[in-house]
């Protein structure tokens, strides 16, 4: 066998012995920018769960993701509910620079972020 036959076949092995990266290692969220003020963040926010259409309804009181009771809280998940839905028909996580996409999922205690392959 020739020695650059040989070198292939190391080569192959090696590549098959390499972790595959996971469909989780590019779940994505989009999430409230911290630097974004309050009153910029109710503005996306009321848009998102009004015209926008994303599902606000676990951020109503009584509901899993009320708490935090803050703005940047429940705009962040306004705007993955909004992100999740719509990101494969055109909708973006921008919000007038008010968001960011995280590959972290905010998802906490009973709230839980969804996302969408």
């Amino acid at each position: 066998m020739s020695t650059v036959l040989i070198w292939l076949i190391l080569a192959l092995l090696c590549l098959s012995l390499a972790p595959h990266k996971s469909g989780a290692e590019f779940e994505q969220w989009c999430v409230a920018d911290e630097q974004t003020p309050d009153d910029e963040l109710q503005a996306a926010m009321d848009w998102a769960c009004g015209g926008g259409g994303a599902d606000c309804s676990k951020i109503q009181v009584n509901q899993p993701c009320y708490f935090p009771n803050t703005v940047k809280d429940h705009a962040s998940y306004a705007f993955n509910s909004y992100f999740q839905k719509f990101k494969h028909k055109g909708g973006s996580c921008y919000f007038k620079a008010a968001a960011l996409i995280t590959e972290l999922d905010p998802s906490h205690g009973s709230c839980h972020y969804e996302f969408i392959p």
